[in-house]
């Protein structure tokens, strides 16, 4: 995985971690939503660099 992927993929977790939480915490359905979209996003992009990866070697 390259260092640039996997950084992004991380942010896009962490980011939708956070906002799904604030989400959830002030009762804003569609932001915890968008929040767990986000994260999923971020979960694909791991899963897919990682797949790269075990080709690769």
């Amino acid at each position: 995985m390259t260092a640039g992927e996997k950084a992004k993929a991380k942010t896009e977790q962490a980011e939708g971690k956070a906002e799904e939480a604030l989400g959830k915490a002030t009762g804003n359905g569609r932001m915890a939503a968008e929040g767990q979209a986000r994260k999923s996003t971020g979960d694909a992009r791991e899963a897919k660099e990682k797949t790269k990866d075990a080709f690769r070697h």
